[in-house]
């Protein structure tokens, strides 16, 4: 699997969803509505009712020249199906689009999206597995391998876990972490399907927007489990799940020490034990999270939850 060399999962952030009729999706996508906002994804699936679709297609042949500009967030299109891909890829002027998220993927329809861009595309493409293929591990190792035989471009999973909780006929309590409902056990098993084989995980949506206690504590929930890049619905959102990508001071020093030319095969530092041959991978995700997220200050709110309050003034 190649990644492009502008392309770093680790800071797609908090990634802001949008309708694609939004009437500011210009601007969102520009940065010039909300400059701190790192990733965008205009939908056209489930955001979007049937009837407002050719209004979606219009509005995003509009404002796609608009994203040509240098700078602003990483902007990704989720498609609703096949057909809309090949009709986006058809438009002009697709260089500020970064990538494509592709929803309710499976082994069976994967390819159908991935033979449109194939396996030398610019365009990043984010798999959400999201359907009832996700309850037995098969359909995630053979979506895994038919990603990584045939080359595409595809570094990210989506971890969709409002359609995963609609197929067993629930939905989200506030108050209660992903970790807290049956979701849990499924973002484990898709972190284990993919992640070891370079593969980066995302988090779902915490869909109550007026609860920033449980959304922070299960942001950190994600990050203890390697996710990297979360749903958000409400720019509320973002600087509270952002804050949690921020580095504890203690784990920069590990894994400095751990990274360092010099640094003993095991070694003791602030009552842990430091092993570079198992720990190598972990210091370097560290450190590149500090530098793209910062490093909690005691007695201050996260770099990440300031950076987002300076940028909303």
């Amino acid at each position: 699997m190649s990644l492009p060399s502008s392309f770093d999962p680790l800071r797609l952030g908090a990634s802001l969803y949008v309708p694609a009729t939004h009437p500011d999706l210009r601007e969102i996508g520009t940065g010039k509505r909300y400059p701190a906002l790192r990733s965008v994804i205009a939908c056209t699936e489930d955001a979007i009712h049937p009837r407002d679709l050719p209004l979606a297609l219009e509005r995003l042949a509009e404002v796609l020249p608009s994203w040509n500009l240098l700078g602003g967030p990483l902007r990704f299109l989720r498609v609703r199906n096949p057909a809309i891909l090949e009709a986006v890829l058809g438009l002009e002027q697709l260089a500020g689009l970064t990538g494509f998220v592709i929803p309710k993927a499976t082994a069976a329809n994967a390819r159908d999206y991935l033979g449109l861009l194939g396996a030398a595309s610019p365009h990043v493409a984010m798999l959400t597995v999201e359907t009832r293929e996700v309850f037995g591990s098969a359909d995630l190792e053979r979506l895994r391998d038919l990603v990584l035989e045939g080359g595409y471009n595809v570094p990210v999973i989506r971890f969709g876990g409002n359609d995963l909780l609609s197929a067993l006929g629930l939905r989200r309590t506030p108050g209660l972490t992903a970790y807290d409902t049956p979701l849990g056990t499924w973002i484990d098993r898709v972190v284990g399907a993919f992640v070891p084989w370079g593969f980066t995980v995302t988090a779902p949506v915490y869909e109550w927007m007026d609860d920033p206690t449980t959304l922070a504590l299960e942001a950190g929930m994600d990050v203890s489990r390697g996710l990297m890049g979360k749903t958000a619905i409400h720019p509320a959102q973002i600087g509270v799940i952002e804050a949690a990508y921020c580095v504890e001071p203690g784990a920069l020093e590990q894994a400095r020490a751990i990274l360092a030319e010099d640094a003993p095969a095991v070694f003791k530092l602030d009552g842990g034990m430091c092993e570079p041959a198992t720990h190598m991978r972990w210091a370097l995700n560290t450190v590149r999270r500090a530098e793209v997220y910062g490093v909690r200050k005691a007695g201050s709110l996260h770099m990440a939850e300031n950076r987002w309050q300076l940028a909303e003034g």
